[in-house]
């Protein structure tokens, strides 16, 4: 300790004031400013990953959180069991749906191309649902765990939707349409794409490129229980 100097002086900027962090029980709340689009996208591992962690953080503090994936349909080295579904379904105010189709579009795996348009405008149609949801819900409250997504969430995560843009399957203005009409307390959360998603340039609060510099499938080593699923 420097001479002189106190302990709450020391602690006074470090986060918890030099308080070892402790889990607490969950209790439904509701965030003071949540309201940004996010957008990660990139060719790296990990976007996924990242805002599903950020998606655990969130309902730790009793917010409530919806994840929608599109294109989630996996090679065929992917279990139908993913280890983030198992995971989701613990966390209270946490939940799911995935419309992907089995697959990945423009793999030549025999899926029907067809398929993966439908699962995707499918897509598009459930996140304008959630949406208009909740820009009729009062977002500076709680929301109970169990409650449906269209009652209102405080975050949406719509995952791989980039994707689905950059390969046509919906169009990119209808994304941009997402955005720019959602309430303003709504976190809004967007990702993939190994494309710049430029036109989501103007409207993004946070942009992230996750960017690779090494990946093991590149290898040869296929998809592993833990990691990818």
């Amino acid at each position: 300790m420097v001479e002189n100097e106190q302990p709450s002086d020391r602690h006074r900027n470090t986060p918890g004031r030099g308080k070892i962090p402790t889990a607490a029980s969950i209790e439904a709340s509701a965030p003071d400013e949540f309201g940004l689009v996010q957008v990660w996208w990139g060719d790296g591992k990990g976007k996924t990953t990242a805002t599903l962690g950020m998606g655990m953080r969130a309902v730790g503090h009793g917010f409530r959180v919806h994840l929608l994936q599109f294109m989630k349909g996996g090679a065929a080295s992917v279990e139908s069991v993913r280890g983030e579904y198992n995971a989701i379904a613990e966390l209270p105010g946490f939940t799911y749906e995935n419309l992907g189709h089995y697959g990945w579009h423009g793999m030549a795996d025999g899926t029907d191309e067809a398929d993966h348009e439908a699962g995707a405008q499918a897509g598009l149609e459930r996140a304008r649902a959630v949406i208009d949801g909740c820009a009729d819900a009062v977002l500076t409250t709680s929301f109970e765990p169990d409650s449906p997504p269209e009652a209102g969430v405080h975050m949406l995560i719509l995952d791989e939707i980039l994707y689905a843009a950059g390969r046509e399957l919906i169009e990119p203005a209808t994304v941009l349409d997402l955005v720019e009409t959602k309430p303003d307390g709504l976190e809004l959360v967007l990702t993939g794409s190994h494309e710049r998603p430029a036109y989501l340039e103007p409207v993004a609060d946070l942009i992230t490129n996750v960017g690779k510099e090494r990946h093991p499938m590149d290898a040869g080593q296929r998809a592993r229980k833990g990691t990818e699923y």
